[in-house]
């Protein structure tokens, strides 16, 4: 348990606080900066960091336009977020987003999105740091262990680099009290064990108000309205109820949403048939494969779809459409 492995390269053990073999420690600019280089005319020098959003935001408003079906609020919350955080210099904390839905609406495609934006090597930037409850916390009796152990190693990837983003996956298995461990990374403090690290992206992850925002989707439908009619203040307030009350959420009773430490609470919708349609379609084009009407119908058709009766919404959302276009092949 002291040691964990990241998906490419191993890890020093956390519970020490050291940073990962190979991982340079960053300028005063930040980490972020390790972005640029893909961005034209921009360096890796202070003078250059504000101009970040403004190079950064379009390449990721473009990407979202293109390649994210059926989200209208992701846009909308994500782009705000993030173009407000990259523009103050000094933010007053952490930018902590947390992503809610069905599965296969698009959370971990949007996080690995944000990442490959911000940092060149995107998630295989030493700078960006993974965890997943089945892989890194499977042992609720080792519990004491793995907090200390995040701590640590959040404190010593944050020495290194101010700049870094750690995303979270699964917190619907993350064991309840885990994550109140990172609070005090979360808040507005200006030090914490001696480490500045209110420039930091903390992304969590989680099919937890899953059900609540598919209920809420086909009581629209139901009512004759379209489901980008739904309310975000409404999704944020069914959302919060269920992942702060379910004794098997990471966030249950969790000082992360008692303290209001989520900035930005992002609901992903159901998807319905032409949108898994488009899915289809993008993924095609993506393998360099022809984009052919009948294949499209065909993998469209081999989904599964909620109510029953009805079949309005895709269960699994586009999730198998990249291996059931195999199949038609």
């Amino acid at each position: 348990p002291g040691r964990w492995r990241g998906r490419e390269r191993a890890a020093s053990s956390p519970a020490r606080g050291r940073v990962p073999p190979g991982a340079a420690r960053c300028s005063a600019v930040g980490c972020f900066c390790s972005a640029l280089g893909s961005v034209p005319g921009l360096r890796e020098h202070g003078r250059n960091l504000r101009a970040l959003p403004r190079a950064f935001l379009p390449g990721l408003e473009c990407d979202l336009a293109t390649n994210l079906v059926g989200q209208p609020l992701v846009k909308q919350q994500l782009l705000s977020g993030v173009r407000e955080f990259l523009a103050t210099p000094n933010p007053a904390k952490p930018l902590v987003l947390s992503f809610h839905g069905p599965t296969g609406t698009g959370k971990t495609y949007v996080s690995s999105m944000l990442i490959r934006h911000l940092f060149r090597d995107g998630l295989r930037s030493p700078y960006v740091h993974q965890f997943s409850s089945l892989a890194h916390f499977p042992h609720h009796e080792q519990l004491q262990q793995y907090k200390e152990n995040l701590k640590h190693w959040i404190q010593g990837n944050l020495t290194a680099c101010g700049r870094s983003a750690f995303l979270f996956d699964e917190m619907d298995k993350m064991h309840p009290g885990l994550m109140d461990v990172i609070v005090p990374f979360l808040g507005p403090s200006w030090v914490v064990y001696g480490t500045n690290y209110r420039k930091a992206i903390f992304i969590f992850i989680s099919n937890a108000g899953g059900e609540q925002i598919k209920k809420m989707t086909l009581d629209l439908w139901h009512a004759h309205k379209d489901r980008e009619e739904i309310s975000l203040q409404d999704l944020e307030s069914a959302i919060s109820k269920a992942v702060f009350e379910s004794p098997q959420s990471g966030f249950w009773k969790s000082g992360i949403i008692n303290e209001h430490l989520i900035d930005f609470l992002v609901p992903f919708l159901p998807l319905k048939r032409h949108h898994v349609k488009q899915c289809v379609t993008n993924e095609l084009i993506q393998q360099g494969l022809e984009v052919r009407q009948d294949i499209v119908q065909g993998v469209a058709d081999s989904i599964p779809y909620f109510p029953e009766e009805e079949k309005i919404f895709s269960s699994t959302g586009c999730k198998t459409v990249s291996s059931r276009i195999s199949f038609f092949f």
